[in-house]
């Protein structure tokens, strides 16, 4: 048992940790380098908080373990939705103001779409990966023209500002000041942390399933998907703590966006694989019902109510039982 939970724990732990010291390097970098904080807000912290998930689910698919890849991604949208904005909304109701946020909101559902019609005729191969990715950059381009247009920020940059909620040191411009060769080290040194962690989760997730006879997609779908959601449930309940809902909100909206596109794409390029059929079956449209179900809570009065956030987190609580064997 030691040899199973060792590897999981630490791997969890090395990648939380890693991926923060990625993004402080990262920006720290940027901002020497003269980029604007609302690029880096939408790219370099975007990626960084996801960067947990793409490692994790690219070193599963490489190491023959598509259930566990798949399951990540999809596994992670599900609890952002259901766990995550569920305990955020328990603790204050979320208020969903911005005509950006309701923008993203339908992109991320139209995605979810996209993902799930996908996955039923066609692998996960490199053209859907070059689509994914391409989207991806399409997206990133569009909400950083609307966002300096306007004085409404996104999901993009409410993910970035959820995580300066938690730590002011990785936002721009209050960062430690220090030389452009330290920040990068430090972001590389993030970096082999979180491949590190990755491998480690990896390799402890597929014992456990091998050790138990539990399926690879009921390992990726809850423990390795909830353990790597980890920074969107700390920086949300934060968040939320500090009555800043609709960042919370955003912060989720967000991370399945980039969870989908980003981590699914890079994925598909980097270690072609198949969606499991069982995945595909329930698990990818589950998803799509419960991202249209927080866009439909979302657009009733412009937020989602302490009653509302009970539903979404007894429909976690449902969604496990009748997921774990």
């Amino acid at each position: 048992m030691f040899d199973i939970w060792l590897p999981l724990v630490g791997g969890l732990v090395l990648l939380i940790a890693g991926g923060d010291l990625l993004v402080r390097g990262a920006v720290a970098v940027a901002e020497r380098l003269g980029v604007s904080p609302l690029v880096i807000g939408l790219t370099l912290v975007g990626f960084g908080t996801s960067m947990p998930e793409l490692v994790t689910s690219v070193q599963a698919a490489l190491a023959g373990a598509p259930g566990i890849a798949v399951g990540n991604i999809v596994g992670s949208n599900i609890a952002n939705i259901l766990l995550i904005v569920g305990a955020s909304a328990l603790l204050f109701p979320i208020t969903v103001a911005s005509a950006a946020l309701r923008r993203d909101a339908m992109v991320m559902l139209a995605v979810a779409v996209a993902f799930a019609v996908i996955a039923v005729v066609l692998p996960l191969g490199r053209p859907v990966g070059i689509v994914f990715v391409a989207v991806l950059v399409g997206y990133i381009i569009l909400a950083f023209r609307q966002e300096r247009a306007s004085a409404g920020p996104g999901a993009a940059i409410e993910k970035a500002a959820a995580l300066e909620g938690v730590d002011p040191a990785v936002a721009p411009g209050h960062g430690v000041s220090r030389g452009i060769v330290v920040s990068l080290l430090v972001a590389i040194g993030g970096l082999l942390l979180v491949v590190g962690g990755g491998a480690l989760l990896v390799s402890g997730a597929v014992a456990l399933a091998e050790s138990f006879a539990i399926p690879e997609t009921v390992i990726g779908l809850t423990i390795v998907a909830v353990g790597t959601s980890m920074p969107e449930l700390v920086t949300s309940v934060v968040a939320a703590l500090k009555r800043q809902t609709d960042v919370a909100f955003g912060n989720i909206v967000g991370s399945n966006i980039y969870n989908i596109l980003g981590i699914g794409g890079a994925t598909a390029l980097i270690s072609p694989t198949e969606v499991p059929a069982e995945i595909a079956r329930f698990d990818l449209p589950l998803m799509v019902a419960v991202s249209l179900l927080l866009v439909v809570f979302a657009a009733t009065g412009l937020r989602i109510s302490r009653r509302e956030g009970a539903v979404l987190l007894a429909g976690y609580a449902v969604y496990l039982y009748v997921l774990w064997p």
